[in-house]
């Protein structure tokens, strides 16, 4: 009996397995030299396209574990998964030293990235070609050149070993009613510089150029409705505009791009790093994630709309993602394998999550369009065991409580890419103005018995899109553009610092009237206490005149001087607008690496402010303490006794007044220890040597605090 168990077992197992996708062999087109790859996808489900994306591996020497779980988990997930395409989106190696301060390549961990995929594929049981991987700019550090002694992505990564050697790749996948886009690129800065200046991409005009004929292929050549996707490593919060001030956004927005994948940003930030970009979006600032719907609803559909999807690293999270494009709808679900591997994966394909629409989709309640598929809820379930019930459940949330509200099994479609579930539903039953109303969940169980639910979807078959709302840390990195938004913010600090230094001065120097502490004590008032505090801060003339040609400095001059590749003899000079290595044909100064020097810039800026506000705080207490002194002095004292009770308690008196000086002292020593990491970080990733390469940064803060202590004392 335990043989005929085991036997039918097998059997199902047998079935369950998935077979490689079945697509015609991948064609290549040309178009004045470009590849083209084009992927036709046979059987079904039809129209029905999903595929994998992993990001920020970040393989280290350091962390073996890394490499060790991407290969036993990976490959087995993706084996019955069976995707279309499998994009790695950057930072694939880690290029850090053990102490995470020396930023340069390492060939042990391409070697190992190489051997790795190599498993990986052959595990999987997938074609090597519908493995795509891009650069991240952890691959790029210290790359002198593309195609040099230190590219080790074109040596060992899986474009390089395809010969896929341009900055951008396309594939498109053909089902039998549409087109998928798939346009991949490669932004990191050339020359790669040595992190930690180098931090964004940096799409130059020949690249847009380059993307937006990739995007553009089949814009005249289809009758077919064509789905734009792109990837790339960096988030558009974290990409420079080109020399002409062209952005990725643009290209996106003319070509009417759906998604942007990407990566860069790791799961420490937030679990909602998406953001909607529209027509017109802030270029500076956009304070929430969501797609807000048309006041007319006559102009619904946006052509220049998209939406921009994040996932999370692989690096700490293990996270691996999976994207389904359901007849042109979208859907996707981030999986963490933190806790090892899965055995049963669920992505709810239709209806789509009402947080991630686009307004281009809104007319999908319309049953009269296919009523084969708007009128059934579908399903992707993945598993490695063989599925025995799928359940389909939608919940009534308006009373603040889960109502169940459908509660149904589902059938499988007969398809042979994978499996698809589907469950007959009313649409219109579910017609309400809100868009967090119904939530879907979907519970299928395995023949072992084990149970996978996913989470509670928010749908709306009205089209009305829903809020993603953003954590002030997702806000910071995903709704600010770093690259417009760093003048203005150093503008604003040298606006702040010349007024606290030039401006009360002028003021003081014309006004005739005397401003101390004690005349602020008997007066009162703001504007006085305000002089009287910067009269005190001036008269510390060392410090306040150091200070200003101190920042002078720091517009006018190099802030130090160090080695910028993985290895060689090309050292260069770096300024607040970014690093110079040596003079262009005409003789002018080239600037490489901006905005990526604002790592190293506003972290010295924050080390500035607070120094100056602190010597302003021991110039004030140094006043007070003095007019006290001296009032002290002016009082009789006949019956003075060095050795009286009276005389001792005065003095401790005197000498607890001082309170505020020891507390500024202490924040003199954290804002002292900060700089000393700044400059211990420098050390390290440009191989200086703080008296040789940087005296000036690394000197004159400490020093113009040391002296105001002892002045102030």
């Amino acid at each position: 009996m335990a043989n005929v168990i085991h036997i039918i077992t097998l059997f199902f197992l047998i079935i369950a397995t998935p077979f490689p996708p079945p697509f015609a062999a991948a064609i290549s087109t040309s178009n004045g030299g470009k590849k083209r790859e084009l992927i036709e996808l046979n059987g079904g489900p039809d129209d029905l396209v999903w595929v994998v994306q992993l990001s920020d591996l970040h393989f280290s020497v350091h962390h073996p574990k890394r490499a060790h779980d991407f290969r036993e988990i990976v490959g087995p997930t993706l084996s019955f998964i069976n995707p279309s395409l499998v994009l790695l989106t950057g930072d694939l190696t880690d290029g850090k030293s053990k102490d995470h301060l020396t930023m340069k390549q390492d060939e042990k961990e391409w070697i190992e990235y190489q051997q790795v995929m190599r498993d990986v594929i052959k595990r999987s049981g997938l074609n090597e070609r519908i493995f795509y991987d891009v650069r991240g700019n952890h691959d790029n550090f210290g790359v002198p050149i593309l195609g040099g002694k230190f590219d080790y992505f074109s040596k060992y990564s899986v474009n390089g070993k395809l010969q896929r050697s341009e900055k951008v790749n396309s594939v498109t996948i053909q089902t039998s009613k549409r087109k998928l886009l798939f346009v991949g690129f490669d932004s990191t800065i050339s020359p790669g510089l040595r992190g930690p200046t180098n931090l964004f991409g940096h799409p130059t005009d020949e690249l847009l150029t380059e993307i937006s004929s990739e995007l553009s292929q089949w814009d005249s050549q289809t009758s077919q409705p064509v789905t734009k996707v792109s990837y790339g490593h960096f988030p558009v919060s974290f990409s420079a505009s080109s020399n002409s001030g062209k952005t990725l956004q643009d290209i996106f927005q003319k070509h009417s791009l759906d998604v942007y994948l990407c990566g860069h940003l790791h799961k420490k930030f937030g679990n909602n790093l998406k953001r909607h970009h529209y027509s017109n979006s802030k270029k500076l600032i956009q304070l929430n994630g969501h797609r807000t719907p048309p006041k007319n609803a006559s102009n619904s559909l946006k052509a220049d709309e998209f939406w921009e999807w994040e996932m999370g690293d692989w690096r700490k999270c293990r996270a691996m993602r999976v994207l389904a494009i359901d007849r042109g709808h979208m859907s996707f679900i981030d999986i963490n394998f933190e806790l090892g591997s899965k055995k049963t994966i669920i992505l709810p394909t239709f209806p789509p999550d009402s947080r991630f629409t686009l307004s281009s989709a809104e007319n999908y309640k319309s049953v009269t369009a296919d009523p084969n598929f708007y009128g059934a809820v579908r399903a992707l379930v993945f598993s490695a065991s063989p599925i025995v019930s799928v359940l389909a459940k939608i919940y009534d949330t308006s009373s603040k409580n889960l109502i169940v509200v459908m509660d149904t099994p589902m059938t499988k479609l007969v398809g042979n890419r994978g499996d698809l579930y589907v469950a007959p539903w009313n649409i219109q039953a579910f017609e309400d103005p809100s868009p967090e109303r119904y939530v879907l969940q979907i519970e299928a169980t395995d023949i072992m018995g084990r149970s996978t639910v996913t989470e509670l979807r928010p749908f709306s078959v009205n089209g009305i899109p829903a809020k993603l709302r953003w954590t002030w840390k997702e806000f910071f990195v995903m709704g600010c553009q770093w690259d417009s938004l760093y003048y203005p913010i150093i503008s604003c600090f040298y606006f702040l610092m010349f007024s606290i230094l030039l401006l009360p001065k002028i003021f003081l120097s014309l006004s005739k009237r005397p401003y101390t502490y004690k005349k602020f004590r008997a007066s009162k008032g703001f504007v006085n206490g305000l002089a009287w505090i910067f009269t005190e801060f001036y008269n510390v003339r060392v410090v306040w005149f150091g200070m200003i040609v101190y920042l002078f400095y720091l517009v006018l001059c190099p802030w130090f001087y160090g080695q910028v590749f993985t290895e060689g003899t090309e050292w260069g000079y770096m300024t607040y607008r970014g690093w110079v290595l040596r003079l262009n044909d005409v003789g002018k100064v080239d600037f490489i690496g901006f905005p990526d020097v604002m790592v190293v810039v506003l972290a010295h800026l924050l080390v500035i402010l607070p120094a100056i506000f602190a010597i302003m705080v021991l110039a004030a207490e140094s006043g007070v303490y003095r007019d006290y002194l001296l009032s002290r002095l002016r009082k009789k004292n006949d019956d003075y006794d060095g050795q009286s009770k009276e005389s001792v308690s005065r003095n401790n008196s005197i000498n607890g007044r001082r309170w505020l000086r020891n507390f500024t002292l202490a924040v003199l020593l954290a804002i002292c220890w900060k700089h000393s990491k700044n400059c211990v970080a420098l050390m390290k990733a440009y191989d200086m040597n703080p008296m040789v390469h940087f005296p000036v940064y690394s000197l004159a803060i400490p020093m113009l605090l040391a002296y105001t202590v002892w002045k102030t004392r």
